[in-house]
């Protein structure tokens, strides 16, 4: 570790949590671009495929406790290289299936995407813990959106790509290159990864200006030698009122993630006429709006920070605003106008985008004994619409015929999420955990942070 000058080696984590996250949500996403095709071959119907879409929403949601524990027991960089390593290759696998006879094809289908979700929990979780770790207070909305906003670039990157090998090759092959990608990514993880005072190029003067304004630099070394987090520690999650605000908000959030990550390619190609391989570029360009929004949420809630604004208003303001503009998709229901519908859906994914700061406020509310099991937890509410949004995006269009009433409901899920941070957060602040015997626990965070 230098001393002489301040390095910024902090930049190089977060472009490594945005290109993970990136394939992460390009992951996700395989089984959306294939879908239609995949139905065509395989014989499948619409509640089917909400089914196999939600496959990963159940095992990401049983796994995100499970993996918050494992990254406060053994530290992100392991944890997290083996889930890249595990998710990639169940995703390689997928590319196989359509060899297979076609009721043995869907029921692989759904447990290798149920494998894929379990191996992928502690990813978000663990880009939160890393983020508290590496950045200070002023810094952490901004880190924070850049990673998440690495899934609409994932979408803006990877839908053009996926379009057009489904288009040119077939839908397997999506899933063979997507694999490979990423088993490889995970080799450049391990090398690339890891915690603040052991990083090889940083300086004593970077490790001490990250402590000194809220960053938990010592955040994993201080979990060596112990047994891990305490499990009584959940109950004081879930007893708190603000943190159940953000889950709400956060399980609605989803709710229009899962949407354009799952229905939204099949809704162009199914409502909207368009063969898949211009679905896939159409699909990239609300992506690129949700990114540029992302970020800018990020950006305006830490410049909000920096002018003197509580926390709360800085992380509220965006998130609200962002959601409001995120219903403007409801207005797809009342044109025809192709270039309409992808410029409702663009100002949707841009206000989605915007209002997406979730991880910001973990990453501002974790107690650091914790931050793993607090990440986890909120994952898991937050990712129960990664199993209901398919499901019953999909029994509304098997009832109705169409995708207008799904639409509505993603809009609603919106409204609902601004209610939860207007009425139910309160002020965003660092929780303070007690043990068993009601005295707050020690070694809570630094002063800066505390004050935040």
């Amino acid at each position: 570790m230098g001393d002489t000058k301040k390095t910024h080696v902090r930049y190089l984590i977060l472009l490594m949590l945005f290109l993970v996250t990136t394939i992460n949500y390009a992951d996700r996403a395989t089984i959306s671009i294939a879908g239609s095709s995949m139905q065509k071959d395989l014989g499948i119907d619409a509640v089917t495929l909400g089914y196999i879409f939600s496959a990963f929403g159940w095992a990401y949601v049983i796994g995100q406790i499970p993996g918050g524990w494992l990254l406060d027991r053994f530290g992100s960089k392991r944890v997290y290289a083996a889930g890249i390593f595990i998710w990639s290759l169940f995703t390689l696998l997928q590319g196989f299936v359509g060899m297979m006879p076609v009721a043995w094809a869907i029921v692989t289908l759904f447990v290798l995407r149920f494998m894929v979700g379990f191996a992928e929990a502690p990813s978000f979780p663990g880009n939160a813990r890393i983020v508290a770790a590496w950045f200070p207070t002023a810094e952490r909305g901004t880190a924070s959106a850049i990673f998440n906003s690495a899934q609409y670039f994932a979408t803006a990157l990877f839908a053009p790509l996926m379009g057009w090998i489904v288009y040119a090759h077939g839908w397997e092959h999506v899933f063979v290159v997507m694999g490979v990608l990423g088993i490889i990514f995970a080799g450049v993880w391990m090398k690339t990864i890891y915690n603040p005072k052991e990083h090889p190029r940083i300086s004593v003067a970077e490790v001490e200006y990250i402590a000194n304004n809220g960053g938990l630099v010592d955040m994993d070394q201080s979990r060596k030698g112990d047994g891990g987090p305490k499990w009584h520690y959940i109950g004081q999650l879930l007893r708190n009122r603000m943190m159940l605000g953000v889950y709400l908000g956060q399980y609605c959030i989803n709710a229009i993630t899962y949407f354009f990550l799952t229905w939204f390619p099949v809704y162009l190609v199914q409502e909207r006429g368009m063969t898949i391989l211009k679905a896939g570029f159409i699909a990239s360009l609300p992506a690129i709006m949700g990114f540029v929004g992302g970020v800018l949420g990020g950006i305006i809630s830490d410049w909000l920070l920096r002018r003197g604004h509580s926390l709360t208003l800085a992380r509220k303001l965006p998130i609200v605003c962002g959601l409001l503009l995120s219903t403007s998709m409801v207005l797809c229901n009342y044109v025809s106008a192709e270039w309409m519908v992808v410029g409702f859906m663009t100002l949707a994914f841009f206000g989605k985008g915007l209002g997406a700061l979730g991880w910001a406020v973990v990453s501002d509310t974790s107690p650091k004994q914790i931050a793993g099991l607090s990440g986890g937890l909120f994952n898991t509410f937050g990712n129960i619409a990664s199993i209901t949004t398919p499901i019953v995006i999909g029994y509304i269009i098997s009832a109705t015929g169409s995708f207008k009433w799904a639409l509505v409901y993603v809009g609603a899920n919106a409204l609902v999420a601004i209610f939860s941070y207007l009425f139910i957060v309160g002020r965003i602040q660092r929780v303070v955990l007690k043990d068993e015997g009601g005295i707050a626990v020690n070694d809570q965070v630094s002063p800066s942070t505390a004050s935040a």
